[in-house]
């Protein structure tokens, strides 16, 4: 296997594992939504801002940002510009974990519903480091996905031999 087919292959398996995982998340934090409110509100009122609010709205901007995410990943045409919405979740994600952690001063960190209850995160250093971690795939997506050209195939086939 050359460069370029390890460099397509890893590009799709980044592709949708980073698809799966935002409508895994979106969906999770539909499936406790209002754990996931409360908890929104929780960080709302740590950074000074008015929870009764904001809590909704930005719990719905955060769970429609993810699954449009995901969606712009699934679509070829618009692959690149889900990677950079990707990119840019995750380093907002990680910069409002490190700030809630060290620029406010909470020393306990708050359990974040990240992945709606069902795995344990809490703000801090190891959800940023997480976030920025899965960077990689999403700069391998970007700099790596290539939208086939011509005539539109189920995965290219044709291109590595395999016929109808």
């Amino acid at each position: 296997m050359n460069r370029h087919k390890l460099l397509h292959l890893l590009a799709a398996i980044s592709r949708f594992g980073l698809a799966a995982l935002f409508l895994f998340t979106a969906g999770a934090k539909l499936w406790i939504v209002k754990a996931f409110t409360a908890n929104v509100a929780e960080l709302l009122t740590a950074t000074g801002v008015n929870p009764a609010r904001w809590m909704w709205p930005v719990t719905i901007m955060v769970i429609t940002a993810e699954i449009i995410t995901a969606a712009l990943l699934l679509l070829p045409r618009t692959v690149r510009a889900g990677a950079l919405l990707a990119a840019a979740l995750l380093i907002g994600f990680s910069a409002y974990a490190l700030y809630y952690r060290y620029g406010l001063g909470n020393a306990e960190g708050l359990e974040c519903g990240c992945f709606g209850g069902i795995i344990a995160s809490q703000l801090g250093v190891t959800t940023a480091i997480r976030n920025l971690v899965l960077l990689v795939p999403t700069f391998i997506v970007f700099f790596g996905y290539r939208r086939q050209r011509g005539h539109p195939t189920i995965m290219g086939y044709e291109q590595v031999g395999v016929t109808s």
